[in-house]
């Protein structure tokens, strides 16, 4: 082992990047370990580094003995020729060995541990810089691919793509480039891993931060994100100035914002919607206020039912229901999209299925009580049968069955 500590420590600093302080720590504590599995407590074991003279050292004591057979012994004989001093029989003597006048044995293993620490701590320092990449974007190129995605070349390391947090029907082929959202960092045995994604709502969020200014200066603030990876997107944004508009500042001068975005995310429908914590109006937001007709909510629970064109239907609803699905997400409400003439439907169904057959003109007691026995007790049931079954009943003549028909129907 050199005795040019101090070069040696400069040298490891600069090449791996790591504090000095640290190394002599992992020196000091190396030897320590070492060295102290050959001597006692009593021995008073410490690591001497003297950065002028370039100086490693052991000092620690040492028993008189006859005959050394250990590291913490020292013959009698050495002990008054080597030190000039009268020692006797169980006394101490004071030490100081340079490193590498330590047998070869206990410098090799010194230098492993050594080696080992030093690993550590590079382990470490790249832990600590992945650390700092974590949630944000890298632009990368595609090195490989296996069944466990795309290796990812992002510069300070390798990324990984997993098949989960890919897009559905992107593919990429060995050096293409590709920009991805650092999603977590995981240690595998001695390799750290950088695990990315493009499928994760919060890459979406970070590429709105970079092409819209107000959102990085806190102008504007994004209350929710909920995307269907490939297909859909909503970003509910609110204003914290009055003077600035969330939903313009995002779409940007004709829209050339949001179409930076969605060439990014090839093509995937990103909707921008202004937050209110007004659910009626956040509800039509989300579904897209130009289509919006009324909002009902519910006096309980978190539903609503929401009035549209018959034209504009399919638009709420959107492709297979996503535009629905993801405005739900978003108000955190359970949505249900109605004509108008299927909402007054509904409502009537709704009447006709709580209120009881006396309730119907030209129901006696007694053909309630006619129509309860044979299981017909709500408006509903009434509605819903023919004259023919309602006939079949002893005691209901067709006139009957025509006329409660009727007051259900219109009831």
């Amino acid at each position: 082992m050199s005795s040019n500590i101090l070069a040696i420590i400069k040298e490891l600093a600069n090449m791996k990047q790591l504090d000095q302080d640290k190394i002599e720590k992992a020196v000091t504590d190396s030897l320590l370990h070492v060295l102290n599995k050959k001597l006692k407590p009593e021995n008073e074991l410490e690591i001497i580094i003297d950065y002028e003279t370039n100086y490693l050292a052991a000092r620690f004591l040492k028993e008189v003995v006859y005959n050394d057979e250990t590291l913490g012994q020292i013959s009698l004989e050495d002990a008054t020729s080597d030190y000039k001093i009268d020692a006797e029989i169980g006394d101490t003597v004071e030490v100081e060995i340079p490193i590498q006048k330590l047998e070869p044995k206990l410098i090799k293993n010194a230098r492993e541990e050594i080696t080992h620490k030093i690993k550590k701590l590079e382990e470490d320092r790249k832990m600590f810089d992945y650390e700092k990449q974590k949630n944000q974007i890298v632009y990368g190129k595609i090195k490989k691919s296996d069944y466990n995605g795309y290796i990812v070349d992002i510069g300070f390391a390798e990324g990984l793509l997993p098949v989960e947090e890919q897009v559905d029907d992107e593919f990429y082929k060995v050096g293409d480039h590709v920009r991805c959202f650092v999603l977590n960092i995981r240690k595998r045995g001695n390799e750290l891993i950088v695990i990315l994604s493009r499928a994760h709502p919060e890459f979406v969020k970070k590429l709105l931060e970079l092409e819209v200014p107000e959102i990085l200066s806190g102008d504007i603030e994004i209350k929710k994100i909920i995307r269907e990876p490939g297909i859909r997107t909503k970003v509910a944004v609110k204003s914290i100035k009055n003077s600035v508009d969330a939903v313009g500042s995002c779409l940007g001068p004709k829209g050339i914002r949001i179409e930076q975005i969605k060439k990014e995310l090839h093509g995937e429908i990103v909707d921008i919607l202004e937050w209110s914590d007004d659910p009626e109006v956040l509800i039509a937001n989300a579904i897209g206020p130009d289509i919006i007709e009324k909002v009902y909510l519910t006096e309980k629970g978190r539903f609503a039912r929401i009035i549209v064109s018959e034209e504009n239907k399919n638009l709420a609803i959107g492709k297979l229901g996503k535009n629905v699905r993801l405005a739900a997400k978003v108000t955190d409400y359970k949505l249900d999209i109605f004509t108008k003439e299927e909402f007054e439907e509904k409502i009537a169904e709704e009447r006709r299925i709580t209120s009881h057959v006396n309730e119907l003109d030209g129901v006696s007691s007694k053909i309630a009580e006619i129509l309860k026995d044979h299981g017909y007790t709500s408006v509903q049931d009434i509605y819903k049968a023919s004259i023919q079954e309602l006939t079949h009943i002893d005691g209901i003549g067709e006139k009957i069955a025509e006329k409660i028909k009727e007051s259900a129907k219109h009831f």
